[in-house]
């Protein structure tokens, strides 16, 4: 196991934390058997913990046209672009898990363009990229690409908030030194 900080930043000892953040914290590390490290660097600002984990909830654990692993496709593809180590090694331990496939992290991390993903998924993980790096130039003929494989303009909201959430989570977690969890890169494999 590691010895390194888990990030630049004051972290909070668990019992220091407000009540609910404590209480979900405790809850995940009940469930996964261990707390990620992004949940005690945010800890650090109680209220922007709040923020960001009610927007992480509402984009990642909701229903919709995209699978819980398409979602998290969309983590790792546009956080390797960002060259965030903290969301492609925990995103890809989830993307793993959710999948049921041992290698598409790393395929998608790598180059999901030569991925064993599907077309119709080739083509959310193009509109994810555009967005997270040329969103200015989105347009209709990006929408009617989304279209063409059978994608809801509710779904192109989706992906496009999901990269946009994460570029913000990418450049927090690299300005914080954020350090992925030793456990995350046997999750799923």
């Amino acid at each position: 196991m590691s010895a390194h900080p888990v990030g630049r930043f004051p972290v909070p000892s668990v019992a220091e934390m407000p009540d609910d953040i404590r209480a979900r914290v405790l809850a995940v590390q009940e469930k996964s058997g261990f707390v990620p490290n992004v949940f005690l660097v945010l800890a650090h600002r109680p209220d922007e913990f709040r923020a960001f984990f009610a927007y992480h909830d509402a984009l990642m654990d909701k229903p919709g046209g995209l699978s819980k692993a398409e979602r998290e496709m969309i983590v790792v593809a546009t956080s390797n672009a960002n060259q965030c180590q903290y969301c492609v090694v925990a995103h890809g331990a989830i993307l793993r898990i959710r999948a049921k496939n041992a290698l598409i992290a790393d395929q998608v991390a790598i180059n999901y363009r030569k991925a064993d993903i599907t077309p119709k998924q080739m083509a959310m993980l193009d509109f994810a990229m555009k967005v997270a790096f040329e969103a200015h130039a989105v347009g209709e003929a990006d929408h009617a690409a989304l279209a063409a494989h059978g994608w809801t303009q509710e779904d192109a909201w989706d992906m496009a908030a999901i990269a946009a959430f994460f570029g913000m989570s990418n450049r927090m977690a690299n300005v914080t030194s954020m350090r992925p969890n030793d456990e995350f890169y046997t999750l799923g494999r």
